[in-house]
């Protein structure tokens, strides 16, 4: 490490090999604090390239712990997070959404690192139990339609770096890898990036698999659709700039969509929308990224999608999901 970092305080780009090395000795706890923390802010000073994001990818799916739920055709519906916004948590309301429209889930989470509360907190706050166990998920996507799955007990570097990461306050390149790493390697891929360029480089990432999946961008900075302008898709079929005016939404003002200032008022306001208690901007911001989703995974229109995903809302089999879900994880 003590020689990598001169090199990239230099502005230099690592190859893939030695950015995956370099990922793997952090892991195995071979480098110390002070140089993990160089190592995740060098990486703020300059733009990543493909090289090393591929192989920052290939170094944490070779050390996570697998789970094999491939009798399952699944998708995650995923964010980089790091955009700055504290919008309420809105990848997560629609995977409940898009398991009561019917498509399984296997959501890929983990604790709030740039904004207020992640995935895995509110989860955590509302009574799941964070597990490992393949059979104990495999139960719980055929009961409820989704499982979580909390990084952390899936990969070792990210454990490591975690209080790093939380110190420092700010996205790092965790955040551009965690939805590309879910152990499940899910058939569908919704995921949503904080800027076009890192769209632009999963897309590249991401034609070199099989899966089918569609990356999300809004042209004013959200990792997800906000309904607040234009946004961006890109996937298999190419890539386009949709208004949410073409998706049949209405545009939004961004104090609409923003989220609780605690994890308990974050899980309320979760529950709240569930519940179908949420607010018209709430429910559109929701439709539309479920929507979305279902899209991808089904193949069905975007209009066909976006009203399976208001019916899964507004007949209450989201919040049964939600409810089947946590009811499975006590049981």
């Amino acid at each position: 490490m003590k020689h990598i970092l001169p090199y990239l305080f230099e502005y230099k780009k690592l190859s893939k090999e030695l950015a995956k090395e370099t990922l793997i000795k952090i892991s195995k706890g071979e480098v110390n604090q002070s140089q993990i923390a160089a190592f995740l802010t060098a990486f703020q000073m300059r733009s990543i390239s493909v090289d090393e994001l591929a192989g920052f990818k290939e170094a944490l799916l070779e050390l996570c712990l697998n789970i094999n739920l491939s009798e399952f055709e699944t998708i995650d519906l995923c964010g980089t997070g790091g955009d700055g916004k504290n919008t309420f948590n809105i990848s997560t309301l629609s995977a409940f959404v898009v398991a009561g429209a019917g498509v399984k889930v296997s959501k890929h989470g983990n604790y709030g690192v740039s904004s207020n509360c992640g995935s895995s907190n509110v989860m955590e706050h509302l009574g799941y139990t964070f597990t490992n166990d393949e059979s104990t998920l495999k139960h719980q996507l055929d009961k409820a339609g989704i499982c979580f799955l909390h990084a952390p007990l899936f990969h070792p570097a990210m454990k490591q770096v975690a209080p790093i990461r939380k110190e420092l306050g700010i996205k790092t390149f965790f955040n551009m890898l965690g939805p590309m790493v879910n152990p499940a390697h899910p058939q569908n891929q919704l995921v949503g990036v904080f800027s076009l360029e890192l769209a632009r480089l999963y897309h590249y990432l991401y034609q070199k698999t099989d899966k089918k999946y569609i990356i999300l961008h809004a042209l004013d900075g959200y990792d997800e659709i906000s309904l607040t302008g234009d946004f961006k898709v890109m996937s298999q079929h190419g890539e386009s700039i949709l208004s949410p005016k073409d998706i049949g939404l209405e545009t939004l003002n961004a104090n609409t969509i923003e989220g609780g200032e605690t994890i308990k008022g974050a899980a309320d306001l979760f529950v709240n929308i569930l519940e179908q208690k949420g607010t018209s901007a709430q429910n559109q911001a929701i439709f539309a990224n479920a929507g979305m989703a279902i899209h991808c995974a089904t193949g069905k229109s975007i209009a066909e999608s976006i009203n399976m995903a208001k019916e899964s809302l507004e007949s209450g089999r989201a919040y049964e999901a939600f409810k089947n879900l946590i009811a499975l994880n006590k049981a």
